[in-house]
């Protein structure tokens, strides 16, 4: 699996389904709107392990995340990675992806436009748009070839899937599992997802060691570990238990920042460090 897979479905993960104006440092309560701080975060990504026979040796890359927006206009993601992967024997791939995306407030609308490039040769380009209908999907593909899709009514869009996230991490819910469409690979693949959230971590403890930890707007903010498992929905195991595509870890903060990246694609595990961070003006709505 490319290692740009996990990074895109993380990458589209912020957004806001509440209407809502401005961030607050308070403790919100369960109910309370779920406000998404827009931000520019840089994570250094490095491998962390492999498992049985991968042939890779290590892993060198970087993420430049532009997150901004607001709950009236929509919200919208500038993404850029560049991994460098060396499978040994002086054999090393470069790959780069480019991607916007935006995602209504409403969470009824997503657009998705990105360009995969390895070792500087465009591999893969892919630009369309999803919107929630009464009873199915539409998926309009422009890239990689025009193609008109019917999907579940009730695939969730990347950043509502975040927000759900959040929702069920301020009322002690751990479980959350439903199909997800993030315009990946070629535009037309479904995933079903399990979502699994872990003890709320209360502000001032387990302070962080990069820039979360050291930005004031973050210190009064709890957060939660989660892990996300993406199986691809056109897959079947015999066995009855279906090994996913892939998988990702990350500490989440109220607001939908993320630090501590572990993207697990089964055969190796890259870690992503948060190194830098700073945080827009948040856009009030009109």
């Amino acid at each position: 699996m490319p290692l740009d897979r996990a990074i895109a479905a993380l990458g589209g993960a912020f957004a806001c389904a509440s209407a809502l104006c401005a961030a607050s440092l308070a403790a919100p309560a369960p109910d309370a709107p779920i406000v998404l701080a827009a931000h520019r975060a840089v994570y250094d990504l490095t491998l962390a392990y492999t498992r049985g026979n991968s042939p890779v040796e290590a892993v060198r890359g970087r993420i430049l995340y532009d997150f901004d927006g607001n709950a009236c206009s929509g919200y919208s993601l500038e993404f850029r990675q560049v991994s460098e992967i060396d499978n040994g024997e002086g054999k090393v791939s470069t790959s780069d992806l480019r991607s916007t995306t935006w995602e209504g407030g409403d969470a009824k609308s997503f657009t998705f436009k990105s360009q995969n490039f390895l070792n500087d040769n465009l591999i893969d380009a892919v630009d369309g748009r999803a919107d929630h209908g009464a009873k199915t999907t539409a998926v309009d593909l422009r890239k990689p070839q025009p193609k008109k899709l019917r999907i579940d009514r009730e695939v969730v869009f990347p950043t509502e899937h975040m927000v759900r996230a959040i929702a069920a991490g301020r009322t002690g819910k751990t479980i959350l599992s439903f199909p997800v469409y993030d315009g990946s690979d070629t535009g037309d693949k479904v995933f079903n997802t399990l979502t699994v959230i872990g003890h709320k971590i209360p502000p001032g403890e387990r302070i962080p060691d990069d820039p979360a930890g050291r930005e004031p707007k973050l210190a009064d903010m709890a957060r939660w570990p989660v892990t996300i498992s993406y199986f691809a929905k056109d897959k079947t195991s015999d066995k009855g238990e279906q090994t996913p595509d892939y998988a990702i870890s990350f500490e989440l903060y109220d607001n939908g920042i993320s630090r501590a990246l572990m993207l697990d694609y089964n055969d190796f595990v890259v870690q992503g460090k948060l190194t830098s961070l700073e945080l827009k003006q948040p856009k009030p709505c009109p």
